[in-house]
């Protein structure tokens, strides 16, 4: 399990970058055999708007 959460730590950056938003969460999960992550963004609002969430599911 730790090498997942170091992948996921990457990919809660790549997520990130990707949205242009600030990370919330990330937890790795198994879908399909696979362990994926699972990463929750702010992203902020267009035109001075509120932000919103954005869940990202990256495959490290």
């Amino acid at each position: 399990m730790r090498l997942a959460a170091a992948d996921c730590s990457g990919a809660a950056s790549q997520a990130a970058s990707q949205t242009g938003g600030q990370v919330l969460s990330v937890s790795p999960r198994q879908q399909g055999g696979q362990t994926v992550c699972v990463v929750t963004v702010l992203v902020p609002g267009k035109d001075g708007g509120r932000p919103r969430r954005q869940t990202v599911t990256i495959r490290p």
